[in-house]
C-alpha cells in the first residue's frame, strides 16, 4: 500500500475539483448504481496518471458541454477494497490503473485502459472522453 503522504496530493487533484472520493466498497456500490452518467477514474501513482490521465480527465470535464452527472475516483494501491469493488463494475476489462470509465445507469459504456493512456497527451485523452460524453451524457 502506498503511503498517504504520496497519495493524498494526487487524490486532491481530483477531489478538489468535484470528484467524490470512493474509499470504501459501500461508497463504490452507491456511486456505481446512481442513475445518469458517472465518470470513474481509478487513480494511481504511475507517471502516466500524473502526466496525462488526471490532466486529461480534468480538461475533458472543464471543456464538456455535455457532462457526466457524477464524478468519482478511487486510488489503486491505497483504497484497496474500494478499487477491488470498482473493478467488478468494469468487467470484462482486466484490472488497469490508471483507467477511466464512463457508466450510464450503472452500466459500463466507455472504457479507457492504461495502455490507451500511456504515451498519449492529456489533450488526446480529453478528446476521447469528450466524444464519449457527447454520445452518452445529456
Amino acid at each position: 500500500m502506498y503511503p498517504a503522504e504520496l497519495v493524498m496530493p494526487m487524490k486532491a487533484e481530483l477531489t478538489e475539483r468535484g470528484f467524490e472520493d470512493l474509499n470504501t466498497p459501500e461508497l463504490v456500490d452507491a456511486a456505481m448504481t446512481k442513475q445518469g452518467t458517472t465518470l470513474l477514474v481509478l487513480n494511481s501513482v504511475c507517471g502516466c496518471s500524473a502526466g496525462t490521465a488526471r490532466p486529461g480527465v480534468l480538461l475533458a470535464v472543464q471543456q464538456a458541454e455535455k457532462k457526466p452527472n457524477h464524478l468519482a475516483t478511487s486510488f489503486a494501491g491505497f483504497d484497496t477494497e474500494a478499487v477491488k469493488q470498482a473493478r467488478s463494475y468494469l468487467l470484462p476489462y482486466p484490472p488497469s490503473s490508471p483507467c477511466i470509465a464512463l457508466l450510464k445507469d450503472g452500466q459500463l459504456v466507455h472504457m479507457i485502459e492504461r495502455h490507451m493512456i500511456e504515451g498519449r497527451p492529456a489533450q488526446m485523452i480529453a478528446a476521447n472522453l469528450l466524444d464519449a460524453f457527447n454520445q452518452h451524457c445529456s
